[in-house]
């Protein structure tokens, strides 16, 4: 036997045997990924291939006559980025001033534009099975239920699908 064929056969019977069970932290057809982040006590999540980027905004230059949930722009890699306040949009109490959180942003992309969505704390990445997704409860917010997509009823927690494009269309806001 050549060294090279000694070398593949004791591979082979180092090697355990492959296990036909999925790893439930692999994406697969049934699972569906989601960056999650927090705005007072709850949790939200909006879906991992929207978001560009996540960072903690330093300096939001303020645009004149912009809608109260726009808080500005900002400069992200020369590139300019409009800043939307989710706890204004979602028609949320302002933070308490000394409070902890306000400080965190995911920045995502919609028709070409970057949108940055100023957040409480985020969270994780995580996979859900889509057999968890729920539409909307009667019992949810009418605003929230507007921008929200559906929901996941996690162990300790109701985690609300953000629908991006709703939750960016400020045409409504622009009237006001």
């Amino acid at each position: 036997m050549t060294d090279s064929a000694l070398a593949t056969t004791e591979t082979e019977e180092t090697m355990p045997s492959h296990d036909s069970r999925e790893l439930s932290s692999h994406p697969g057809k049934n699972l569906e990924d989601f960056v999650t982040f927090t705005i007072g006590d709850q949790m939200f999540g909006i879906p991992v291939l929207r978001v560009q980027d996540i960072l903690t905004p330093d300096r939001i230059a303020p645009v004149p006559l912009a809608p109260p949930e726009v808080k500005g722009s900002i400069n992200l890699r020369g590139r300019i980025v409009t800043v939307i306040d989710v706890r204004v949009r979602l028609s949320l109490p302002p933070l308490e001033k000394g409070s902890v959180g306000g400080g965190m942003a995911v920045t995502v992309e919609q028709d070409n534009d970057l949108y940055t969505l100023l957040v409480d704390k985020i969270g994780d990445v995580i996979g859900l099975p889509k057999d968890l997704y729920e539409k909307n409860p009667g019992t949810l917010d009418p605003l929230w239920r507007d921008f929200s997509s559906g929901v996941f009823r996690l162990e300790n927690n109701l985690m609300v699908v953000l629908d991006i494009d709703r939750l960016l269309d400020l045409k409504d806001a622009l009237k006001t």
